[in-house]
C-alpha cells in the first residue's frame, strides 16, 4: 500500500522513487555519449600492523620530550607548519570571498554580495588568524622552555666534556 505524500496523494513506495531518480541520473549520463568520466580518487589505508597512531603521515613529529633538542625540534615543526598553514588558510579566504562576491544577492541590494562574502570569509580569515598565533606561541614556548630550565640545560652542557685539543708532541721528530 502507497503512503500519503506531503500534499495527500497517495504516492509511489520510496525504492520506486529513488530508481524513478537514478534513471533520471543515468539518463542524463547517457545523454552525454560516453564523453563524460568523473575524477575517481581511490584511497587505502592500510593499519594492520601498528595499534598505536604512526608520525610517517603527521605535520608534527612524535611528542617524546626527552631532551632540550626534542622540545626545540617540536616547537620548530609546529611554528613552521602553523605558519604555512595560516598563510593557505588566509589565501583561502581571500579567493572564498571573491568567489561568494560574484553570488547575487536575492533582494537585489547594491553590494549585498560583497556584504555576505565578507562575513562568510571572516570566520575563516579568523582560522588563518589562529593559526599565524599558534606559530607564535610555538616559538614562545620554547623561548619560555629555555628561560625556566636554563638551570638544567647549563648544568648539563658545562658536564659534558669537551673534545680534547692534540697536543703538539715535539720530542717525536
Amino acid at each position: 500500500m502507497a503512503t500519503p505524500t506531503r500534499n495527500g496523494t497517495a504516492g509511489a513506495d520510496k525504492g520506486n522513487k529513488f530508481a524513478n531518480a537514478g534513471a533520471a541520473a543515468g539518463g542524463f549520463v547517457g545523454a552525454l555519449g560516453g564523453s563524460f568520466v568523473p575524477p575517481v580518487n581511490v584511497t587505502v589505508n592500510n593499519n594492520k600492523g601498528s595499534g598505536s597512531r604512526s608520525h610517517a603521515d603527521s605535520l608534527l613529529p612524535s611528542p617524546e620530550f626527552t631532551s632540550p633538542a626534542q622540545v626545540r625540534n617540536y616547537c620548530n615543526t609546529l611554528r613552521a607548519a602553523a605558519v604555512t598553514l595560516s598563510i593557505e588558510v588566509a589565501m583561502g579566504a581571500e579567493i572564498l570571498k571573491g568567489v561568494l562576491a560574484a553570488v547575487p544577492d536575492p533582494q537585489g541590494r547594491a553590494f549585498g554580495s560583497r556584504v555576505r562574502a565578507a562575513k562568510v570569509a571572516r570566520k575563516m580569515q579568523r582560522s588563518a588568524d589562529a593559526l599565524r598565533d599558534a606559530a607564535k606561541n610555538a616559538a614562545a614556548c620554547y623561548s619560555a622552555f629555555q628561560q625556566e630550565y636554563e638551570e638544567e640545560i647549563n648544568r648539563v652542557r658545562h658536564r659534558a666534556r669537551r673534545p680534547q685539543q692534540p697536543v703538539m708532541n715535539w720530542a717525536q721528530q
